[in-house]
């Protein structure tokens, strides 16, 4: 898993400097920076916490601790720390202390955004932070993002239309019927437009449980934990901020 999302952007790419473009939310160049046995442990500890959140069950330090490795209490602390990066930075997921003293934690969605991108019925990874960079794009275009430039900005993150995503699965079904029916995007025609062309706004349900605000804050501590992230300054959010 921890190199999953990278070599996902790899393949099937037809432009030559499509390869080699990271995932965005995928801290490869932290985990490559890690022993390959620490790498794998920070890839099973992120399969744990994915199956606690799905399951929204807590789990403990110990609980962590016995399935990485008692063994690796020293280095346990830098593993962890990798895990609950990659779990949001990738999914959108966070880990949250509720007891500091039994050391508990629950798995929550970043900024308060109650979906997980998977259809009713049917399994698959978390996908918030998919949803939120499409919500980024959307303000960056004055709250109505057109079609080619909200699938340009997926793409630097090696997620194309029509091509199954190890991670996301097909996002085109994702962006146009999935999150639209649960509320959080619109997506319509662009009135007059010859050819036909389509653009996304935020949904109501996006504008109920998330603002502006906070979609800017959360990329911009992406940004400043990623040098690959796409770029964004604290004056981008002092004038969300003044707009909201």
């Amino acid at each position: 898993m921890a190199g999953a999302s990278g070599s996902q952007s790899h393949q099937g790419s037809s432009r030559p400097d499509e390869e080699g473009s990271s995932t965005w939310g995928a801290p490869a160049g932290a985990q490559a920076s890690l022993p390959d046995a620490l790498r794998v442990k920070v890839a099973g500890l992120v399969l744990l916490l994915l199956l606690k959140y799905r399951t929204k069950q807590p789990t403990t330090w110990a609980e962590m601790l016995a399935a990485v490795s008692q063994d690796d209490q020293d280095s346990f602390p830098v593993i962890f720390r990798r895990a609950c990066e990659y779990l949001q930075l990738v999914f959108g997921v966070d880990v949250k202390e509720v007891d500091p003293r039994e050391r508990s934690y629950v798995l929550v969605s970043i900024l308060g955004l109650s979906c997980d991108g998977t259809p009713s019925g049917r399994d698959g990874m978390p996908k918030t932070s998919l949803l939120v960079l499409v919500l980024w794009v959307i303000l960056l275009e004055d709250d109505r993002a057109p079609e080619e430039a909200v699938w340009e900005a997926l793409g630097v993150m090696g997620v194309y239309a029509g091509r199954e995503h190890v991670f996301y699965g097909e996002p085109r079904e994702l962006l146009t019927e999935v999150w639209v029916q649960e509320g959080y995007l619109e997506y319509r025609q662009v009135p007059g437009s010859e050819p036909t062309r389509y653009e996304f706004l935020w949904g109501p349900r996006a504008h109920a449980e998330s603002s502006g605000v906070q979609v800017l804050q959360h990329i911009l501590a992406v940004n400043s934990r990623q040098p690959g992230s796409p770029c964004l300054s604290e004056e981008a959010v002092s004038h969300e901020e003044e707009r909201a």
